[in-house]
């Protein structure tokens, strides 16, 4: 009986899955499972769209469809926080089962500490990750880099410190280090993060560690919650999965991965955020970059950590309307409300059309606070540290008074 910490190699013993799946299935194998036998009522992942640069969220709710969600999708830039809350009610009235990566676990869990996502009805099946790269300049890339048409790539996968494409004719692979030199790779935010094994969620896997006779047909699997130990066991006790406990050279060998991207993180740390500058020479830095903005809220609309029904940047006092350049406050107002909490899951930046570095600058100011109060972001469920009031007490007096200031400063 598997329990919580223990770690093992697993696979599907469903022969279709398994043809469709990496690294053994047993992901797509598990929620599957869970599906099958009203563990969960729905399950929401992740399946390739038109072509392998277009990731699309879906929800599952026959267990026969489960294998369109089968296997990676590394040019897929999604944030599946932000959908549980808006399009399923934070899992408040039903059982979700989801994959989800480092940036995905956090983001649930500064939504959970806002009461805006139920952790109790989901099941969470975490996948490592070595970062995703953006659609478009993945296709630029593979032109440039690689030399190779990418419509006619039909895999593409991150293994070994390199970013490794199958096409008509071949395949062939290239160092990130090297790409990322050049200004390919992966997302900048990506390059920085360091919650690489999401053991936030009830099960944590990827293919880490997986050595031997079983590389590449087995999944690397650590039990994270007694939630996930009941899955797992009755998964195997079914006869859905097979398992065997994880040697201890390959455990090593994932930790040592684990701790190779982490140094690789902090390189990346470092560079950008000395970049920056320091103190004046950083806030002309940021208020010459977003005087670009046009205030169309995409960072706003994407952020798992903007939960407000009313938000501040849309008060005209705060924010006078219809000024180009937009005033600075509007990003004043951001970074006072989600710095203490970002998680560096690259939306607000992803999503800009005007290029804004958004997410640099709010993981800047979040690492800096981080060391000076301790407080990690999106790991458990402690508030953040600079918070003035309860939670719920301010959401009592949020709803009796319908204003979102804590003190009436505009009162005359």
């Amino acid at each position: 009986m598997a329990a919580k910490g223990e770690m093992f190699y697993a696979w599907t013993t469903n022969k279709g899955l398994a043809e469709k799946a990496e690294c053994g299935g047993a992901v797509t194998g598990l929620l599957k499972y869970a599906l099958e036998n009203k563990i969960v009522d729905a399950v929401l992942a992740v399946k390739k769209g038109k072509d392998l640069y277009d990731a699309v969220p879906t929800i599952i709710t026959d267990p026969k469809d489960m294998d369109q969600t089968a296997g990676s999708l590394h040019c897929g830039t999604l944030l599946m926080s932000k959908l549980v809350k808006k399009y399923f009610n934070g899992a408040n009235t039903m059982k979700l089962g989801i994959t989800i990566k480092g940036c995905d676990a956090m983001g649930l869990y500064e939504l959970a500490k806002r009461k805006q996502v139920n952790l109790d009805n989901l099941v969470m099946i975490g996948v490592n990750c070595g970062g995703s790269v953006s659609p478009v300049p993945a296709r630029k890339m593979i032109a440039e880099k690689f030399g190779v048409d990418p419509d006619k790539v039909h895999k593409e996968e991150i293994d070994k410190g390199q970013f490794i494409i199958e096409y008509e004719g071949g395949h062939k692979g290239i160092s990130m280090d090297e790409l990322e030199e050049h200004g390919f790779g992966r997302r900048t935010n990506c390059r920085r993060c360091k919650m690489k094994v999401p053991r936030q969620a009830d099960i944590a896997c990827g293919n880490w560690g997986v050595i031997g006779e079983k590389a590449g047909k087995a999944t690397f699997v650590e039990i994270c919650s007694e939630k996930g130990a009941d899955l797992f066991n009755r998964a195997v006790q079914s006869g859905a999965l097979q398992a065997e406990k994880a040697p201890d050279a390959g455990i090593a060998v994932r930790g040592k991965v684990e701790k190779a991207m982490f140094k690789l993180a902090d390189k990346w740390r470092e560079k950008d955020f000395k970049g920056l500058g320091e103190g004046a020479a950083r806030l002309k830095t940021i208020m010459v970059d977003t005087s670009r903005c046009i205030k169309c809220y995409s960072c706003i609309d994407q952020c798992p950590i903007c939960y407000c029904v009313e938000c501040s940047t849309k008060k005209p006092y705060l924010v006078p309307p219809g000024e180009l350049p937009v005033p600075f406050m509007f990003h004043m107002i951001r970074f006072v409300h989600i710095s203490d909490s970002c998680v560096n899951c690259g939306q607000c930046e992803e999503a800009c059309p005007m290029e804004i570095r958004n997410s640099l600058y709010m993981h800047a100011l979040q690492s800096d606070l981080e060391k000076m109060f301790g407080h990690v972001p999106g790991v458990d469920m402690s508030l953040p540290v600079l918070a003035l009031v309860e939670e719920p007490t301010e959401r009592a007096r949020l709803s009796s008074t319908g204003s979102d200031q804590i003190y009436d400063i505009f009162k005359k």
